[in-house]
């Protein structure tokens, strides 16, 4: 089996817990975009016992919480979708009014040009705040 989100090699890794972990990803159009990532190999939410789910859940509510507080954007969407990469994952995406697709999904037609970001300085920020979150 060959799959990418098994691998860990070249992720900005902001936060890692027993079960999963969040990275940010490197695209500089959507500043603050990460992704919680089952560490484990499973393709369902529901290959997963209830109080895992939980915690998988949980997890995305801190990533949440954290991009909200860092990057204020218009809107995040949550998404889990895998139909590229049958591996349990959640995407955090911050919202812009003025990103290359607003209103419409990420993965459609973009609208407009993009505005581009250094995801750089984000990273320390966004890795702060989960923590935070994960330990409250």
């Amino acid at each position: 089996m060959n799959c990418e989100l098994c691998s860990t090699t070249g992720e900005t890794l902001l936060w890692r817990g027993q079960h999963c972990r969040v990275i940010l990803v490197a695209d500089t159009d959507y500043p603050g975009f990460c992704r919680v990532i089952w560490n484990d190999h499973v393709k369902e939410m529901t290959d997963l016992p209830a109080p895992l789910r939980t915690e998988l859940m949980n997890t995305v509510f801190a990533v949440e919480s954290a991009v909200r507080a860092v990057m204020q954007p218009e809107k995040i969407n949550l998404a889990s979708l895998g139909n590229m990469t049958p591996h349990l994952h959640w995407h955090v995406v911050p919202r812009y009014q003025d990103d290359r697709h607003f209103p419409n999904p990420i993965w459609g037609a973009a609208v407009r040009n993009t505005r581009g970001s250094d995801i750089s300085d984000i990273r320390d920020r966004l890795s702060a705040h989960i923590l935070a979150q994960m330990t409250a």
